[in-house]
């Protein structure tokens, strides 16, 4: 009897620890994050630490917000009707863009007319589009002007069904139009048992991570050495959901997308339920280090973090668990220790 009582006790103790709580994660932040943007997602950080690009909104324009005056300043309001996905910083300070030239529909636009853009960080610059599709996002070096993209059947008929592959190329900007010269393929999956996306260049652009998607909605975070080709599952975890995102500038850990917290707060397994976790690149898959707690709260997430080049922070959106990858409501700053 006294054991009967004991593990009733237990239970509902668990069970109420559990819970997933009401309200909003934003009207409960730590100190040392806070509101950068109350719209926007998909940041990133310029080369010197000094501003944050972002989206607006999918299939929208491209912001950057200065982090010193915390002025916010539009770079494709003067392309009428733009579909943009995404908005990365060059070595040079210049912009790398991925999106349509303009919106169809949401799978359409998204995954079959992706492909990338140049724009000049000057004033009142267009885009310029590079001739190539693409697939999702794209590695983009700090150091040089070097890119990584992946190829889909989705966007290339010549791939087999299913089939993904890893390209980097290097920008040229020496002639009178931007282009991409020196493709070459690093890495091929045959089929949909690993779909590959481009993440971050690392160790003096010789080493990236990417993401390997998986059946049923998982994911693993990987790497490849671009001297040997020796790939490695760095997240070691069959069945959950670990997409790869921003990496430290040591190139030792790197922030991922992670359903890990799921074991104890339930709710289904993939990229809905998220948070940010921290990975140790030691190749073990166990050094994960959990460093948000928006999936604490019913229907909350954080996703899309970067970390920015002097390694002092981690800016990241805010987004809710029943939209599509990559919609956030308002990017966050995350002072890091």
């Amino acid at each position: 009897m006294i054991f009967r009582v004991v593990s009733i006790v237990a239970l509902a103790a668990v069970s109420a620890w559990c819970q997933r709580k009401q309200g909003s994660p934003l009207d409960n932040l730590p100190k040392n994050i806070e509101q950068l943007t109350y719209f926007g997602e998909r940041a990133d950080f310029s080369p010197d630490s000094q501003r944050v690009a972002f989206m607006a909104k999918s299939f929208g324009d491209a912001f950057v917000v200065d982090l010193k005056t915390r002025v916010i300043r539009c770079l494709t309001c003067n392309v009428p009707g733009a579909a943009f996905l995404r908005v990365m910083h060059l070595a040079n300070g210049d912009y790398m863009l991925i999106g349509a030239e303009q919106f169809k529909d949401i799978r359409t636009s998204r995954h079959q007319d992706n492909e990338l853009w140049y724009l000049s960080q000057k004033p009142g610059s267009k885009p310029v589009r590079f001739s190539q599709k693409m697939s999702e996002g794209a590695a983009v070096s700090k150091k040089n002007m070097r890119i990584s993209f992946s190829d889909t059947s989705g966007q290339n008929p010549s791939l087999p069904k299913g089939a993904s592959r890893l390209i980097v190329a290097d920008v040229d900007l020496s002639g009178s139009a931007p282009k991409l010269v020196n493709q070459r393929v690093v890495h091929e999956s045959k089929d949909a048992s690993c779909t590959l996306e481009a993440q971050d260049f690392y160790a003096n652009d010789t080493k990236m991570t990417f993401t390997c998607y998986q059946p049923k909605g998982m994911a693993a975070v990987m790497g490849i050495d671009l001297k040997t080709g020796a790939v490695t599952d760095f997240s070691k975890a069959p069945g959950t959901y670990n997409e790869v995102e921003g990496i430290f500038p040591d190139g030792q850990y790197t922030l991922v997308e992670s359903d890990r917290q799921c074991e104890k707060l339930g709710g289904k397994r993939g990229s809905g339920n998220i948070d940010i976790w921290k990975l140790k690149l030691d190749g073990t898959g166990k050094d994960f280090q959990r460093l948000t707690s928006f999936n604490d709260y019913e229907g909350g997430k954080a996703s899309n973090p970067v970390v920015s080049t002097d390694g002092r922070f981690m800016a990241f959106q805010s987004a809710k668990v029943t939209d599509e990858a990559g919609v956030g409501y308002g990017i966050l700053l995350y002072r890091l220790q």
